[in-house]
C-alpha cells in the first residue's frame, strides 16, 4: 500500500485484485473531493459495478442509483443515474488528464457531476479543461488495469468497498 500523507483525502477501493489507494485533491476541486468522502463515507459505492471500461482510455463507475449489485442492478442502466443529492459544478484546474487520475465523469453539461467517476489508463490530453479532476491512483494501477472491458461490460467488476483511510 501507498504511503498515505493525508488520511482524511485519501480513498481505498477495494477490487477483486486488491486494494487501489487513491489521493484526493481537496486544495484543486473541494466539493468534488467532499463529494465523493460524502458517498464513500454512506457507503453508497460498495458494491457499484464499473459500467464503461475502453481499453487505453479509461474505466467508469459511481452510477449508485443504477449500477449496485444488490440493489435495482441493471447493468444496461448504469451510466444514466447518480446520487439524489445536487449535481457539482466544474471545478476545471490545469491538472492534466493523466494515467491513474480520477475524473469526474458528467453529462454535456459541464455543471453536472454528482457520483459518478473515472480513471484515466493514458494520458488522455483531449479532455484537460472539460472534466474536473480530483484525485490520482497512489498505488494498486494494476487492479484498475485488469478491470473487465466493455461498454457495458458482459461481467463487470464492481468496487467492492470504498471507505476513506482515515475511517478504515
Amino acid at each position: 500500500m501507498a504511503d498515505i500523507k493525508d488520511p482524511e483525502n485519501t480513498i481505498l477501493m477495494e477490487l477483486t485484485g486488491g486494494t487501489v489507494t487513491i489521493e484526493l485533491m481537496a486544495d484543486v476541486a473541494p466539493q468534488h473531493v467532499a463529494r465523493m468522502k460524502e458517498l464513500t463515507r454512506s457507503g453508497a459505492y460498495d458494491n457499484v459495478a464499473f459500467h464503461r471500461v475502453i481499453d487505453g482510455f479509461m474505466a467508469q463507475t459511481g452510477d449508485v442509483a443504477n449500477g449496485n449489485m444488490e440493489n435495482n442492478f441493471n447493468i444496461r442502466s448504469a451510466g444514466t443515474g447518480g446520487s439524489d443529492m445536487p449535481d457539482v459544478p466544474a471545478e476545471f484546474s490545469k491538472l492534466p488528464h493523466a494515467r491513474g487520475t480520477i475524473g469526474a465523469a458528467r453529462s454535456a453539461s459541464p455543471d453536472s457531476a454528482n457520483s459518478q467517476f473515472f480513471i484515466n489508463y493514458s494520458d488522455n490530453d483531449f479532455l484537460n479543461g472539460q472534466y474536473t479532476v480530483y484525485g490520482r491512483v497512489l498505488s494498486g494501477m494494476e487492479h484498475v488495469d485488469a478491470i473487465q472491458s466493455g461498454e457495458p461490460p458482459m461481467n463487470p467488476d464492481r468496487m467492492i468497498s470504498m471507505k476513506v483511510a482515515a475511517d478504515a
